[in-house]
Formats: structure tokens, C-alpha cells, sequence
């Protein structure tokens, strides 16, 4: 079994055909969470890299790095505990935007039923999408999957409570389409190369 075979343990698989000649009006698939996501957020554009350890996340930002030339390019981040547990990667980080084409991130949730990622003021401050460097590395634990954009609204208010974060967004297009152009909750987004750095947490 590969990789996946974790990931995507148990559940009915749906074969790739039936995915992609599904209509986009119909009900969704009846699928797990995680795997949900991996097609919708492929289908975006995104590029998705699952470890089941902090070594296999390790690893495979040094490959991203690697495979972009990205090795004197400073990241652009905006959360202080990120930088802190990457710290032995060799990586220099600025919070000035000007100074980065990378912006290195967390997030609040995986959306499954769109291949969403969904942010808010503790990720991206005040800053609009298209604010944001083109090139995007978002790091985040398959504890974050969520199925729908109303439940991972749920949780932030549960978790949040009287503090709840502003500026509530989703990164979903990837590449821009006639589809998804009136989506409101994407308002202000732009066309970004993402990666996504799914860490086992279950």
C-alpha cells in the first residue's frame, strides 16, 4: 500500500473516471473527509504532499525548496510559533512582504467539499488574498479536515468564543475559471501556486 494507504484506510473507493464525469451540480460523493479534499484540492491546482512525521514534513520542504531554487529566498511569515518549530530547517523568515515571494503559513481548516483552505487574521493579519506572494507552502494537520465551510465556522466560534478572528477567507482557486469567478467567500483571491503539507495527527 502506498503513501496514502493511511490517509485514505478503509471507506468505498471511487475510481477516478467517476469523479471526473460527475457534473458539478450533483450531490457529493459519499467519501471520507480526507479523501474528498485530495481530489477537490488537486482539482484546484494544489499540489499535496501528506507525512505521516514531522521528518517526512522535513523532507519534503527540502524537496519543494530544492525542486523551485528557492534555497536564498527568505519566507514570509506572519506566525511566530511556525517559525519557531521550523527553526532547524535552515530557513530565514521575514514579516516584511516586500521582501518574499514565498508566504509560509498555517490555517484554520481544510475544507473537504470544495478543496478549500480556509484563513482568517491569526494566518494573514489584514492582508487580502491577492496581497499575498504568488507562491504559497501552507502547513497543516489532518486534524484541521472538516467537510463543510459552516462546520469549520462552528469550531473557530467554539474554539475562539468572545475572541473569534476577523477577515475569515478561503485560498480555493487556484486557477481562476469561469465557475468559481462570483464565489464571494474567495473575493480578492489570485491565482497561487500552492503546496500543502498534510501532517498525520491522529
Amino acid at each position: 500500500m502506498g503513501i496514502f494507504g493511511k490517509l485514505f484506510g478503509g471507506g468505498k473507493k471511487v475510481s477516478k473516471e467517476t469523479v471526473e464525469t460527475r457534473g458539478e451540480h450533483m450531490p457529493d460523493l459519499k467519501i471520507p473527509v480526507d479523501e474528498k479534499f485530495t481530489i477537490y484540492f488537486k482539482k484546484n491546482g494544489g499540489k499535496f504532499i501528506y507525512c505521516e512525521d514531522f521528518s517526512e514534513v522535513s523532507e519534503a520542504l527540502k524537496n519543494i525548496i530544492s525542486e523551485n531554487d528557492w534555497q536564498n529566498h527568505v519566507f514570509y511569515s506572519l506566525d511566530p510559533r511556525l517559525e519557531h518549530r521550523f527553526a532547524s530547517e535552515n530557513i530565514s523568515f521575514t514579516d516584511k512582504i516586500q521582501d518574499s515571494n514565498i508566504f509560509f503559513t498555517t490555517c484554520e481548516h481544510l475544507i473537504a467539499h470544495n478543496g478549500s483552505i480556509l484563513v482568517c487574521s491569526n494566518q494573514i493579519r489584514e492582508k487580502k488574498l491577492d496581497e499575498l506572494p504568488s507562491n504559497l507552502i501552507v502547513f497543516a494537520t489532518t486534524s484541521q479536515l472538516v467537510d463543510s465551510i459552516s462546520e469549520a465556522l462552528k469550531v473557530i466560534k467554539e474554539k475562539y468564543q468572545k475572541n473569534i478572528p476577523n477577515n475569515i477567507t478561503t485560498l480555493k482557486h487556484f486557477q481562476p475559471s469561469p465557475e468559481n469567478k462570483n464565489d464571494f467567500l474567495s473575493y480578492g483571491s489570485a491565482s497561487k501556486n500552492v503546496y500543502l503539507l498534510l501532517l498525520e495527527d491522529y
